[in-house]
Order: structure tokens, then sequence, then C-alpha cells
């Protein structure tokens, strides 16, 4: 009775140590329950240091101890559960650098107080063991996918189906952690919060476990166990940005902005004790960032976002199989024979202790080595037995899986030597193809006399094509002034029918009409704007003179120029003829003639190459005009003959050269 009462005494001191230090803190001013109470719960994991402890430490821990072993329903007394809590930090220890070692009996003895404070208030000295299971897996650290996992196995059936009851026991338990740190009224149980978490009826997997509880947002009896872990994760999170509130120039954790006053910022302390300054008002929707991102990442991520075709959001956790994998068999590897919890409790009973009565460091060290050293005898025989067995496996299973690793070998050589060739004619083609794409260095100057001839023909060509255009504006002034001499011509004819009139008695009906004068058909090209270019154009030649040294936009120049010469020597030699043929009826009609021919002289002309002179009443006269008319004419022609000849005899010599 006298050690149950200094225990209870101590357990009460320490936990009253426990509630002073928290409530220094000052987390009794944060508005939100939820951030209460997990800022309370992570303040007692990490003042008995079990942030630094997984999940699978804890199960490390229970299998040493031999805890794995015992029913969930059974009762575990205070030093058993007093040596698996030495087991967790021991091994702690093992695993931390020296300059980090935790103080373990401190942390121990904080945690049993502050088990036995919580689930065995009446002093009885027993904990169940599916309450040590729960708690312990519940605010140890690590991933929260891991710990719900590790809990989903305790409340489940082989099948991998949750059992409802197991579930409803274990909201029960698990709440008590709340209540423990004063916050009872908004997280305590009830007998609906498991329905409010799944329905009867439904059969729940362990893929539907961690989607209900890893949501957003939780369950609400258990929406502070995610929060506990998210700050947690933004515990060293640095925010460059300026609280609006308490000015602080950076804030450490969580950051939240306002969603309706423009870059309104705080710090997780101002918003959680609900500062506000301004016009800003508690009532409007904060955002919170567990992040900080610079203006540069935030376009990038948002320019990613919005081209991506598929969700970037990946899901909250893996799809695990609906059959739960078989256990291993750990015969061989944990003791058969559990813990004498009996005489452990007596004897850590029995021990002096300085002051804490649950010292355990001398039975701890004497168990441990008692145990690693039938452990490693086990585990031995047990190698060998297996190595024995395998020995006489040998000759009746050899056979067969020597054949087929024989056949994968060879398979595996024959691809890869047909690899090796593809590679090689691969690079061949590869070679072949840049040496084809590719000219010879030596192909430039190997023929220097063919670069000069090809050098010296652009040169001509060129040169041709000068003295071509040349030619041809020759030739447009010469057409222009033949196509005045013929509007002349044109116009003495139309003078003599005026002069003769249709009453003359000397006119004869076939002179005008049947015998018709070689004037060219008259364009309007003279009045009209050409379509050629200004070098080409043809401004004042008309009719057939026109039309035959016109450049169509797919005709060749030289063709061009060919026909047009033909067209102006038929011209020509029309127009002597029908002079000739004129002389003998112009020498019977001089009387008739001579106004008209008064009213000619006294006509100037306009034609550079052509000076007509005044005609006498003597036929003599007359016969002379004609004659020199005529000449001027047929000099015309032969310079116009000149002029082809001419032009066909360097196109001749620019083809030879050209074949050469």
């Amino acid at each position: 009775m006298i050690e149950d009462v200094g225990q209870s005494g101590d357990t009460m001191a320490d936990r009253r140590q426990l509630l002073v230090e928290m409530r220094a803190q000052d987390l009794d001013s944060i508005r939100l329950s939820t951030y209460r109470t997990a800022c309370k719960l992570r303040f007692v994991q990490k003042k008995c240091n079990l942030h630094l402890v997984d999940i699978w430490n804890v199960v490390e821990a229970f299998r040493e101890t031999g805890v794995n072993a015992v029913d969930l329903g059974d009762q575990l007394p205070v030093a058993r559960l007093e040596v698996v809590l030495s087991t967790v930090f021991y091994q702690l220890n093992k695993r931390m650098p020296t300059t980090h070692q935790v103080a373990v009996e401190q942390s121990v003895g904080l945690l049993l107080n502050f088990l036995l404070a919580s689930y065995d208030p009446e002093g009885q000295g027993k904990i169940s063991v599916f309450v040590v299971k729960m708690v312990l897996g519940t605010i140890c650290g690590g991933k929260i996918l891991d710990k719900l996992r590790y809990i989903f196995s305790q409340i489940s059936d082989p099948a991998g189906t949750m059992v409802h009851s197991q579930f409803d026991q274990f909201l029960r338990e698990v709440l008590k952690l709340p209540m423990a740190v004063f916050e009872g009224p908004s997280f305590g149980y009830t007998e609906q919060a498991a329905r409010t978490c799944f329905a009867q009826q439904k059969k729940v997997s362990l893929n539907t476990f961690l989607d209900t509880l890893m949501s957003d947002p939780s369950p609400q009896c258990l929406v502070w166990l995610p929060l506990m872990h998210r700050l947690a994760n933004v515990e060293n999170v640095f925010h460059p940005v300026e609280c609006a509130y308490c000015r602080t120039e950076s804030m450490m954790g969580f950051r939240y902005r306002c969603q309706q006053c423009h870059n309104y910022q705080l710090c997780q302390d101002c918003f959680w004790r609900g500062h506000a300054s301004g016009s800003h008002s508690n009532q409007h929707q904060m955002k919170e960032y567990t992040s900080w991102k610079s203006p540069a990442k935030k376009l990038s991520h948002a320019l990613s976002k919005s081209l991506s075709c598929a969700s970037s959001r990946e899901p909250l956790h893996p799809v695990f199989p609906e059959m739960p994998d078989k256990p291993l068999n750990l015969a061989h590897v944990v003791p058969p024979r559990p813990v004498n919890v009996t005489n452990d409790y007596s004897l850590s009973h029995s021990m002096p202790t300085s002051g804490n009565p649950y010292s355990t460091k001398n039975l701890l060290e004497s168990t441990h080595q008692d145990e690693e050293h039938s452990l490693i005898a086990r585990y031995a025989a047990r190698l060998a037995a297996d190595a024995a067995a395998q020995q006489q496996r040998i000759p009746t299973d050899l056979p067969g899986p020597l054949d087929a690793n024989k056949q994968q070998r060879q398979l595996i050589a024959e691809l890869e030597s047909k690899n090796r060739e593809i590679l090689q004619e691969i690079q061949r083609l590869r070679v072949q193809h840049e040496e084809a794409s590719q000219p010879p260095p030596d192909r430039g100057p190997q023929n220097p006399t063919l670069l000069a001839e090809l050098r010296l023909l652009r040169q001509r060509k060129d040169e041709l094509e000068h003295r071509m255009s040349a030619l041809q504006e020759s030739r447009r002034e010469l057409m222009v002034q033949l196509e005045q001499l013929m509007m002349l011509l044109k116009l003495e004819e139309e003078r003599k029918r005026a002069t003769q009139g249709p009453g003359s008695p000397r006119s004869s009906p076939g002179h005008g009409v049947g015998r018709p004068i070689p004037t060219p058909v008259h364009s309007d090209s003279a009045c009209t704007t050409p379509t050629h270019t200004p070098q080409d154009s043809l401004m004042g030649v008309g009719g057939d003179v026109q039309e035959a040294f016109a450049l169509g936009p797919r005709r060749n120049l030289r063709n061009d120029l060919l026909i047009a010469a033909d067209s102006i020597t038929n011209t020509m030699s029309s127009l002597v003829k029908e002079l000739n043929s004129e002389g003998g009826s112009e020498t019977e009609s001089t009387s008739d003639c001579d106004f008209g021919r008064a009213d000619l002289s006294s006509t100037p002309s306009s034609d550079p190459f052509f000076t007509y002179k005044s005609r006498s009443a003597s036929a003599a006269e007359e016969e002379r005009f004609e004659s020199d008319l005529e000449r001027q004419l047929e000099a015309e022609l032969t310079l116009t003959e000149e002029l082809t000849e001419r032009r066909r005899g360097p196109d001749k010599a620019c083809a030879v050269t050209l074949r050469q």
C-alpha cells in the first residue's frame, strides 16, 4: 500500500510538471479547437521524444519484448509496459549519434506517467495490450500512412475486412488522448462517432479505411490526427513574408492569406489567436499555405498545370491488395518463451531505486543479453537445418532449373549478338549517308579551267543580254518611225479621195474601192496605256507592227524579234508593190491631183527619215518624187534585213559556244 501511494504520488507529480510546461506555451489561447488539440498533443509527443520514433521502431520493440504474441484483450502490468517503453528509447539511442542521445529514464518516466494518468486513473497498475498498441501507434512519429496501416491490422479480421466493434473500441481509447489534454468537450467519445465514419453494413477494406481517414476534411472526431502530422511537417518551413499584424519580417510553420483583403497575410500564431488589423476581419475566408513559392515558380507551376493534359494531383496513398499478405513465419527469430511477467514485476519492485520506482536498467541489460544469446543460437540452428535440407534436394531439383537457366542464357547471348549486328549496320549506314551528303574537299579546286570557262560564259551571256536589249530598243524606234510613215501615207490617200470627190468626171469607180491601199489596222495604242514594261513599250506603234512585236508572258524574245522583223519586211514589200502599181494611174490623173499635191506640199512632215519636196505640175517631177520615195523605202527594208541577219548571227555564235 505504501508503495502504491508513493507510485501514484510520483505519477501525479510528473503529470503536473508536464501540464505546467504545456500551459507555459499559452496553447489554451488558440481559438480553434482542432489546432489547439493538435498543438497540445504535438507538445506531449516532443516532450516525451516520441517524434523521433516511428511505427516500425514501436513494432520492433513489441517483437523484442514479446508483446506481439500476447492477445489484445490481455492486461499489461506497469513493469512490463516500462520494459516496452525502455526498449523503444534504448533502440532509439542506438540509431542516434552520440551528440543527440536522449535521456531514456526521463522520457520513459514522462510517457509512462502520461499513459497511466490517461488510461489508469484508478491506479490499478494495468493497461490492456490493445490500448498500448493503439496509443503508441497514434502518438508516435513517422508517416500517417504507415500508422493507419498498422492500426487497421489490429482492428481487422484475417480476410482483410475491418471489424466495426474493434473500430468503435479504437475510437473509444484513442479519443482519451484529447481528454487527457483537457479537450474532451470538443473531441470526446460518443456512440455515434463510429457511424459517422463508416456505415455499419458497409464492408470496409484497407483502401477504404485509408481514403476515409486521410481525406480532406477527415472525420470530425479524428480531424486533429492528420493536422498533428501537418504541424510536424511545417515546423521548419520558412516563409520570407511579413506578418500583417505582428509585423514579423518572416514566419515559420503555417502561413495564412486572406481571400478578400489584398496581400493580407498572417503567421500561424496570430491567426490561431484571432488577431486582425485594418479592414481585415476574422470572418474572412483564409487559405492555409504549407510552403513558400517565389512568383517565378508560381507562374511556371500555373503554366505547366494549364498546359498539362492529365491531372497532376497524386493519389493520397497507393492502392493495396484486398487480401492481406500472409504473415512471415518468425518461429526461428522470436523466442518461443514469453517474458515472465510475474518475475519481472517482482524483480523490478525488489530492486533498489534512486528516486524512480520504475528504473529497471540492470534488469533490461541482463534480459537483453539472454535473449540475444538464445536468439543467435536458435537462428544458427535453423540455418544449419535449412542448409542440410537444401543439399538433400539438390539432386532432384537441379536439372530443371539448370536447363531453364541455360536456355535463358543462350537466348540472351543470341539477342545480344543480334543487337551488336544491328548497331554495326546502323553505324555503317550512317557513315555512308554522311559521306554521300558531304562533297569531297578536293572537288572544288579539281578543274580550275572549267571554272574559268564558266565565268567567261556568264560574262558573255551578260554582254549578249545587254546587246539584245539595245537591239530591241533600236528596233522599237524603227518601228515607231515606220508607223508614222504609214500614217502619213494614209492621210495622203484620204486627201486624194477628198479632192477627187464622188462627182468628179474623171474619177474611176474602181480606183478607190477595187484597189485597196495597204494601210495598217490602227489600234488605240497611241492613246491608251500599254501593259508592257516601260523599256518594251510600243507607244505609237499600232496594227500589224504592234501585234508582231508584242511580248507575251510565255513567248520567247528571240522568236518575237524574228516574227516582228518578218512582219516589217512583208509590210514594206506590200507598200513598195502598191506604190509601183499606182505609178501609171497617177500619171494619167496629174492635172486632177494638182490641188491635192499643192496641199500635200504645204504640209510639213515630221518624219526624220523622209523629206517631202513640193510637186510641180510636170509629170517628170512626179515620177522623180515617187522614185525617191521608193528608194528610201527600199533602203529602209535593206536596213531592216541587215539588222535581222546581224541579230541571227550572234544568236548562232552564242549557241555554238554554249554547246562547246
